[in-house]
This record gives structure tokens, C-alpha cells and sequence, in this order.
């Protein structure tokens, strides 16, 4: 599965805040995306992509996954924010032209929140690892 050309559908970012371009593989506990570094990102510096664009792709790869599930149900895709971000450990920072392969991984979901695990690979070496608490904003029936 390549979702890469309707990406937007997923998530509520936009350019050029996207830090992910595709999806590979979502199921309900679980998702995998991916990314490649351009050098116009906004993350990058020195030809490096800084840590802001590793949290900020996490956090999208697992907002991919949320709307992906909606708009299989026919719902609509919530606001998600992060809560807190725990054990962020940064291996090595992806360079310009790295393709990265993000996998995340539901660990509790009670209500609107959820605990994910996250990590972000590039040539099956393990680049960035983090958990985050991510919050969905309740979406509101208005009644006419």
C-alpha cells in the first residue's frame, strides 16, 4: 500500500509542515510511513534534518494512522496534539536525501488519548526512538 499521493487526506498538515509522504502499511495497533529528506525542508539545517522534523514526523506518521481508520469509517479526521514526549533518544540525524521508514505503535488508548511508541529507520538502521501522549480533540456533532 502507497498512500503517497493523497497523503493530505490523512493528516491536517500542511506544506510545509509535511514531514511524511506515504503510507506503507496501517492496521489498527500499528503504522508505517515514509519520508524523504529534501533539502527545501524546513527542518533542515546545514543539510541535516534537525529534531523537530524527527518528533514532528512521528507525531504525523501516528496522526496518519488516525486518519486513515476515519476515513476508512467514514468519520472525520480529528486534531491530534502532543502531550508529552518520554525517552526521546536521537542515534544519528537524517541527512538530505535520507529515506526514512517511521513505524508506530499503539501501546494504550483510553478515550482520546494514546501512548504510542515510535521509530524512525533509514537503510534498516535505527536513527530515532521516542514514546509520546497524544491527545484528539473530541469532534462535535453541531446540530442545525
Amino acid at each position: 500500500m502507497n498512500k503517497e499521493s493523497d497523503i493530505l487526506l490523512y493528516i491536517p498538515q500542511r506544506p510545509p509542515m509535511v514531514m511524511i509522504s506515504g503510507i506503507e502499511k496501517v492496521n489498527d495497533t500499528s503504522i508505517v510511513t515514509s519520508f524523504v529528506v529534501e533539502k527545501d525542508n524546513i527542518f533542515c539545517h546545514n543539510k541535516m534534518f534537525r529534531e523537530p522534523g524527527i518528533i514532528e514526523n512521528i507525531a504525523q506518521t501516528a496522526a496518519a494512522r488516525v486518519g486513515y481508520i476515519c476515513r476508512e469509517e467514514n468519520r472525520p479526521v480529528p486534531l491530534g496534539f502532543i502531550g508529552a514526549i518520554k525517552n526521546l533518544v536521537i542515534h544519528t540525524i537524517p541527512e538530505v536525501g535520507d529515506q526514512l521508514r517511521t513505524i508506530v505503535s499503539i501501546e494504550h488508548e483510553v478515550m482520546n488519548a494514546t501512548v504510542i511508541s515510535g521509530r524512525i529507520y533509514s537503510n534498516e538502521k535505527l536513527l530515532a526512538e521516542c514514546e509520546m501522549n497524544i491527545f484528539l480533540q473530541p469532534i462535535l456533532a453541531i446540530w442545525a
